[in-house]
């Protein structure tokens, strides 16, 4: 699709309805195909990681492989940007040899820069304001598990981060209800909420923020949760497990107050004991694996419609 092509992926909210349904239908097709149409051949994505990873470096570097491209993998540490060179400086260099550049980093800031100043598409592949790429994989299992997400209902409990911020947005753009329990100073970001507010508005979906699991979880579809303490905050560590423990926990006495046919889902990696119980995330209602192999086809929509 010619309006994909060329464009950045930030935070979800650059992409209209239509286009985030493209990608998903695009998504169905590629998860069925066992060897898809080489469509990167002769292409290279930088992978910029200034985090560590499992699934998204995982997944992309098998999506870029599957479609016939090159994924050339950039460790912060070990690039010039470790010992100082601009984010700017760095783009428009990366800019002269690559196609697309992915970058896993700390500050959105970062992804904004490199997006100012590349000509390449810039794909978010986390950061602290938004993960995409993980709520894309997210729309596309709710969607295989319940034939349609307009008018389906998500409950996310649990720390309003950037998973939030994305989910929130994805599912307003889909036309997903979705009801977000956090406690308070633990909300999700003004601006997420204020962008996947606008977005609810167009395509008729609810977007509810309250304090209270319970009243989010009730009548749910689909149950999301994700760590109460997220890279680089390990030193809040026990000041978050006391705010967020037990009321928050993604427990079978929780997880019983969404539909009977309801599922549960996370992003990974889970904390046992913490987040969630062991018996929800490894119950016959988790598909935390199907998540988890979607974000490979996903990327491999994306990447085929950007480029």
């Amino acid at each position: 699709m010619a309006g994909l092509r060329g464009r950045d992926l930030l935070s979800l909210a650059e992409f209209s309805s239509k286009e985030v349904d493209l990608i998903l239908k695009t998504s169905l097709m590629l998860a069925r195909q066992k060897r898809p149409r080489q469509s990167l051949r002769g292409r290279t994505i930088a992978m910029i990681f200034q985090k560590p990873s499992t699934r998204t470096r995982a997944s992309l570097e098998t999506a870029v492989n599957q479609l016939g491209g090159h994924g050339m993998y950039l460790s912060w540490n070990e690039m010039q940007l470790g010992r100082g060179e601009t984010i700017a400086d760095t783009a428009r260099v990366l800019d002269r040899y690559v196609d697309v550049i992915a970058a896993r980093v700390f500050a959105h800031a970062t992804l904004q820069e490199l997006a100012e100043h590349a000509k390449a598409p810039v794909v978010n592949l986390l950061s602290d304001g938004y993960h995409p790429c993980q709520t894309l994989a997210d729309l596309l299992t709710l969607l295989q598990y319940k034939r349609r997400l307009r008018g389906s209902k998500l409950a996310y409990v649990g720390d309003g981060n950037n998973v939030c911020n994305s989910l929130m947005i994805g599912c307003a753009k889909t036309g997903v209800n979705i009801s977000v329990a956090c406690p308070d100073g633990y909300r999700p970001a003004e601006e997420a909420d204020r962008l996947a507010r606008k977005a609810a508005a167009e395509s008729g979906a609810t977007l509810e923020i309250t304090d209270d699991p319970e009243v989010a979880v009730k009548g749910s579809d689909a149950v999301y949760t994700d760590t109460f303490v997220s890279m680089g905050m390990e030193n809040e560590k026990e000041k978050r497990l006391r705010t967020f423990l037990p009321m928050y926990q993604v427990n079978s006495s929780l997880f019983s107050l969404a539909k009977p046919g309801a599922i549960f889902m996370h992003c990974l990696p889970a904390h046992r004991g913490e987040e969630v119980t062991g018996d929800v995330l490894d119950g016959s209602r988790s598909v935390v694996w199907d998540q988890a192999e979607n974000r490979l086809h996903t990327a491999k929509a994306l990447l085929s419609l950007i480029l």
